[in-house]
C-alpha cells in the first residue's frame, strides 16, 4: 500500500541506495506518515535520523506549527537532512541536533505523540528508558529492524522473547531483544510486532 512520493523522496532512496545507507524503506516511511496522521502528531522525536529519510515522511504528516526533532552524529548527514527537508518546504518544522540522541533527548521537553527508534540496536533499551515518560498518553514509540538488519539474530530475539537464555549473544540481537520484552511487559504500553520493511515494534501509550 505504499503511496506515491514526490520527486524529493524518490531522490533520498536513491541517495540512500548509491552510499548503501540503510532507510527505513518506503513501505516503513509511508506507515510512519500513517502514525501520525492517526494520532493528530504535533510532535516527534527521533533517535537516529541519518539524511532525514524517515523525517520528511513525518513532516508531510506534521501542521505547519509542528515539530520533528532530528539526531545524528555525523554532521554531513545532518546537512543533507536539512538540504532536503528544506526542499520540500519542511525546514522550518524540524529541528537538527548534531551528536548522541539520548543526550539530546534529555534538552527536550515532553510530550512527544510520536517517536522513532532507529538508532544502534544495542541502545534501543536506552533509548526508550530516556524518552518513556516524554511520550504522550495516546502516542506512539515505533522502533524500526525489530525482526532484522543484517546484524541481529532473528531466530536467538525469538529464543529470547520466548524465555531461554542462549549464551554468546551479540551486543545487537541482546539490545533488540531487552528493547521488545520490555516494552512488551511494560503496563504503560501496548506493543505489536509488524512485518514492514525490517520489521517495526510499534508501542501505543495507553
Amino acid at each position: 500500500m505504499v503511496p506515491e512520493r514526490d520527486d524529493t523522496l524518490r531522490e533520498m532512496e536513491s541517495h540512500g541506495e548509491a552510499i548503501g545507507f540503510p532507510t527505513v524503506g518506503p513501505a516503513v516511511g509511508s506507515f510512519l506518515r500513517l502514525a501520525a496522521r492517526m494520532v493528530d502528531a504535533e510532535r516527534v522525536f527521533e533517535f537516529g535520523s541519518g539524511f532525514g529519510y524517515s523525517a520528511y515522511w513525518f513532516a508531510e504528516a506534521l501542521p505547519e506549527d509542528g515539530e520533528i526533532v532530528l539526531t545524528e552524529h555525523h554532521a554531513d548527514e545532518l546537512a543533507d537532512a536539512r538540504e532536503y527537508l528544506a526542499r520540500g518546504g519542511y525546514a522550518d518544522r524540524a529541528v537538527f541536533e548534531e551528536g548522541d540522541a539520548l543526550e539530546t533527548v534529555e534538552r527536550h521537553d515532553g510530550p512527544f505523540d510520536v517517536v522513532l527508534v532507529d538508532c544502534h540496536k544495542d541502545g534501543y533499551p536506552d533509548a526508550l528508558d530516556a524518552v518513556r515518560d516524554k511520550v504522550a498518553e495516546g502516542g506512539v514509540v515505533i522502533a524500526d529492524n525489530a525482526m532484522e538488519s543484517g546484524i541481529q539474530d532473528f531466530e536467538t530475539i525469538l529464543a529470547i522473547l520466548e524465555g531461554d537464555d542462549p549464551e554468546d549473544v551479540d551486543d545487537q540481537t541482546r539490545g533488540i531483544a531487552d528493547y521488545l520484552s520490555t516494552v512488551r511487559d511494560d503496563p504503560d504500553f501496548e506493543t505489536a510486532a509488524l512485518p514492514l520493511g525490517e520489521g517495526i515494534a510499534v508501542s501505543v501509550r495507553t
